[in-house]
């Protein structure tokens, strides 16, 4: 038996233990203590902006990020039909419908088709966007950076600004991804559009064991949020609330596991970059298999590795990550395509095609920041020992 290789697991060898220990002897450990304070100032350091607010996950802040752009009962979002469904529930949550729109090769949003529907899907008056089929009105987009990759922001965002909707960035995959050309050059992914959110969940880049955060350009935007996900308190001595808040305030104790992992965030890029190039290296020797290639305009997190089969009429994805599982290796296909879950069957879904063919043939190999180049080795040559049989 193979030693086993998981997919994504944490990277718990800094001062985690350290900061966490220090917590709990000073007794704060419930959602106020200085280390949420300062997992949210080194955060927004981190990416270059003035606040951030930690928030008890990415879905949590994803729901406090569409009710603050407007996003309410019988209104539209336009979301990916390829992503992972914690980015549309939300959308649900606040009695809102979705719209799915198709990926493109980068996995991302496609902004080509995008456009094609707000221009001839929907009628554009008074400053809004109404969907002609449904006679609602669309009042976001969700974006979601998959894997650390990009979707198009320029186009996206100029689509936003002429038919005046919102866009929330999903990226919650996407944290240390930033651009290295065009209008946004030096601009990390989630500090693009009105609202960005990260997630800190297990197999993150970074992890809390849960947790997420929320950027935003307004800071008025991020005080409703923060005040929304402390059960919106107005009086907090005579118990007053004026609104319906949430319980979706970060521990002390996570946040200090998100210190110590935001310090050693860029040396988990490097690794990870450093295995994904041995993997494109490596894969070449493999017939009918070849990386999903990251975008040359970003810098990429390198958070997730994505194995595309080019030759599906001679190797079987289920297959091979069922014989890699026999060995101790662990893969999964991709995620399932959100409008053809039961839930959102009813939806409105936009020419979907290129999420079909890629749902059908990814599968994502061992990514974590504490795989060595030797694992790298050994799931390649795992792989083309099943291919060749």
């Amino acid at each position: 038996m193979h030693k086993r290789i998981p997919l994504s697991i944490p990277n718990l060898k800094g001062n985690e233990k350290k900061y966490i220990t220090d917590a709990i002897e000073k007794e704060w450990v419930s959602t106020a203590g200085s280390y949420i304070d300062r997992f949210e100032e080194e955060i927004a350091e981190y990416l270059r902006v003035d606040q951030a607010v930690a928030c008890q996950s990415g879905t949590a802040g994803l729901h406090l990020a569409l009710l603050v752009s407007g996003v309410e009962t019988n209104t539209e979002v336009i979301v990916p039909t390829l992503t992972f469904i914690a980015a549309v529930n939300p959308v649900k949550y606040l009695g809102a419908f979705p719209i799915f729109m198709d990926c493109d090769d980068s996995l991302t949003m496609d902004a080509n088709k995008l456009e094609q529907f707000c221009k001839m899907e929907c009628e554009f008056e008074n400053g809004i966007l109404m969907n002609k089929m449904t006679k609602r009105e669309v009042r976001a987009i969700l974006v979601v950076h998959v894997f650390g990759n990009t979707a198009d922001m320029e186009k996206i965002m100029s689509i936003a600004h002429k038919y005046h909707l919102r866009v929330i960035e999903d990226a919650t995959e996407a944290l240390g991804s930033y651009y290295i050309g065009g209008i946004y050059n030096n601009k990390f992914l989630g500090t693009i559009a009105d609202v960005g959110v990260y997630s800190f969940n297990g197999n993150k880049i970074i992890t809390t064991g849960g947790g997420g955060m929320v950027v935003a350009k307004d800071p008025q935007i991020l005080q409703k949020i923060k005040y929304l996900s402390t059960q919106a308190k107005d009086d907090e001595i005579n118990y007053e609330h004026h609104n319906i808040g949430y319980n979706y305030r970060m521990t002390n104790l996570q946040a200090a596991v998100g210190v110590a992992q935001l310090e050693q965030l860029e040396t988990f890029i490097a690794t990870k970059r450093s295995n994904y190039e041995l993997y494109e290296t490596l894969i070449q020797e493999v017939d009918g298999i070849e990386m999903l290639p990251f975008l040359k305009n970003i810098r990429p997190n390198y958070w997730f590795y994505s194995a595309v089969i080019t030759d599906d009429k001679n190797i079987k994805r289920d297959n091979i990550i069922k014989e890699l599982a026999e060995i101790n290796i662990q893969t999964r296909p991709i995620w399932g395509l959100i409008h053809q879950q039961k839930p959102y069957q009813g939806d409105y879904a936009y020419k979907i095609e290129k999420a079909t063919k890629y749902h059908q043939n990814i599968f994502n190999l061992p990514c974590s920041s504490n795989l060595s180049q030797t694992d790298v080795q050994d799931v390649v040559k795992a792989i083309k020992n099943i291919v060749k049989r």
